[in-house]
């Protein structure tokens, strides 16, 4: 790997090839989705996945999240529940046992959900992630369970509890058993705030179905990231349900704001700064005026230097 396969953009891909001896690894650069920008990798992971040019909120995993939120080496990852796999002996183009495996060789997860505990400027919480890349980052059995048991903990270790959440919807290919799921994380709701601990939603895009006409609008703060999309159905199917043109940026996060949705709208590199004031806040905790930095704000500043 040379100065030109580093730091050179691939638009010149004629003179690449003339002085390139091996062939460049496809992983070097992404694309932006919203303005088209060709971003090197490292710049981009040093920005915690937000377009320099443009500002927009590419999606990022588990691993992502929670190296952008916790202290420095300081979490824990729950171990997921198993579940019965496949109990509908569902299919479709494809056997859903099979969708699973595609899934899981694909992300390395086993489901579409991740929970650590951790510590956030000392203050000890419990925050779990649900991607988009796992099967549209659908609820099913799996994502309850897990969802069920990081709330329990929450409640019995006293950690505030955070949600990133971004999905499709109920997962179809577990039918009625993926929709019992919804009433299931509800009561697990019920149970952080009979411990007093807080329950803090963060809005990623997308979320939409049944999960956010549930637990993804029930917390006690309502967070989301700039240009989100958010809501039940889609604007096509809205918009023939009501008979009228939809607002310009309906369902997006700015408009959800304005209507009062949703509280507040937080770039991603104030994200963690946020959620230390709003848990030390809502726990009653003082912030250190030592703040612990996380291995992602280390990143940062490295690359800022």
């Amino acid at each position: 790997m040379n100065w030109l396969t580093n730091f050179v953009r691939p638009r010149i891909k004629g003179l690449m090839s003339a002085v390139q001896t091996n062939q460049t690894p496809d992983n070097l650069w992404r694309k932006c989705s919203a303005c088209g920008e060709m971003i090197f990798h490292r710049d981009l992971a040093a920005a915690l996945n937000v377009c320099p040019q443009c500002g927009h909120h590419l999606r990022i995993g588990p691993k992502e999240r929670f190296e952008a939120t916790f202290d420095a080496g300081s979490f824990e990852e729950l171990v997921t529940p198993e579940v019965p796999a496949d109990p509908l002996r569902f299919r479709d183009e494809k056997r859903y046992s099979d969708r699973l495996k595609d899934a899981r060789a694909k992300t390395g997860r086993i489901e579409a959900i991740a929970a650590a505990r951790g510590t956030i400027d000392a203050l000890p919480v419990m925050v779990a992630v649900q991607p988009f890349d796992f099967m549209g980052g659908s609820l099913g059995m799996g994502v309850g369970e897990a969802l069920i048991e990081a709330m329990r903990a929450a409640a019995e270790e006293g950690r505030p509890f955070i949600l990133f959440v971004a999905s499709g919807g109920a997962r179809m290919q577990e039918g009625v058993l993926s929709l019992m799921q919804l009433p299931r994380v509800t009561i697990a709701v019920d149970m952080l705030r009979e411990a007093g601990v807080p329950y803090i939603v963060v809005l990623t895009d997308p979320t939409t179905g049944g999960v956010s006409a549930s637990y993804g609008m029930l917390g006690d703060v309502h967070i989301a990231e700039p240009n989100a999309l958010i809501g039940f159905a889609g604007q096509r199917v809205t918009a023939n349900a009501v008979r009228e043109q939809l607002p310009e940026g309906y369902q997006r996060a700015e408009f959800l704001l304005e209507h009062g949705m949703i509280d507040m709208v937080v770039h991603r590199h104030k994200m963690r700064e946020t959620l230390s004031r709003l848990c030390h806040l809502l726990m009653k905790r003082p912030q250190p005026r030592t703040r612990l930095p996380s291995p992602a704000m280390i990143a940062r500043k490295q690359a800022a230097s």
